[in-house]
C-alpha cells in the first residue's frame, strides 16, 4: 500500500513541477530574429541557407539578436511598397554585443526573420553602435499587430503599467 502512495505522491509533484519551475511562462507571440552569414562549410545543423540576389547564401541558426534585445519598436512604410520596415532601440547591453558583432564581420550579410520569415538581408558595411537595428522591408501588419502585443511603443517605454 506504502509503495502506492509513494508512487501517487510521485505524479502528483510531477504534475505540479512545471508551474512551479517556470513551465507555464508566456511564450512570445511575435518572432524577430537577426541571423549572420556564415561558410556553406560550417556544421549542417548549425546553418541554413538562403537565397539572395540570386545567390545561396548559409547563414547561422542561432541568432545574434532577437526579440529579448529590444526596448522598444517603430514602424514605417517600406520605401519598396513591400510591406513596413522596424525601427528597434536595443537594450544596452545588446547594444555593445551588436557592435562587436558589426565591427568583426563587415562584408558579410546580415538577415532579418520575422516569425520565422526571413523579410530583408543587408550587408554590414560598418560597426554600428547607435543602438538602432533596422528592418527596411518585408514586414506585414499582422507582424506588426504582433509585435505591439510584445513590445512598447518609444512614447510607451516610460509610461507606467
Amino acid at each position: 500500500m506504502k509503495s502506492h502512495v509513494a508512487a501517487f505522491l510521485m505524479v502528483a509533484i510531477l504534475a505540479l513541477a512545471p508551474p512551479l519551475f517556470g513551465g507555464g511562462k508566456n511564450e512570445n507571440k511575435a518572432s524577430v530574429t537577426f541571423h549572420l552569414e556564415t561558410e556553406a562549410t560550417d556544421n549542417p545543423k548549425m546553418i541554413f541557407p538562403q537565397v539572395i540576389g540570386n545567390q545561396t547564401r548559409y547563414f547561422r541558426r542561432m541568432a545574434e539578436v532577437s526579440l529579448k534585445d529590444f526596448v522598444s519598436f517603430s514602424p514605417f512604410p517600406s520605401d519598396t511598397s513591400e510591406g513596413f520596415g522596424i525601427v528597434f532601440k536595443l537594450k544596452s547591453n545588446a547594444v555593445n554585443r551588436f557592435a562587436a558583432v558589426t565591427a568583426a564581420n563587415q562584408s558579410r550579410w546580415l538577415i532579418a526573420q520575422v516569425n520565422g520569415r526571413a523579410v530583408d538581408a543587408v550587408i554590414i558595411d560598418k560597426q554600428i553602435n547607435d543602438g538602432f537595428i533596422v528592418i527596411w522591408k518585408g514586414v506585414t501588419l499582422a507582424d506588426v499587430k504582433l509585435l505591439d502585443e510584445e513590445l512598447p511603443r518609444p512614447e510607451e517605454v516610460n509610461k507606467k503599467k
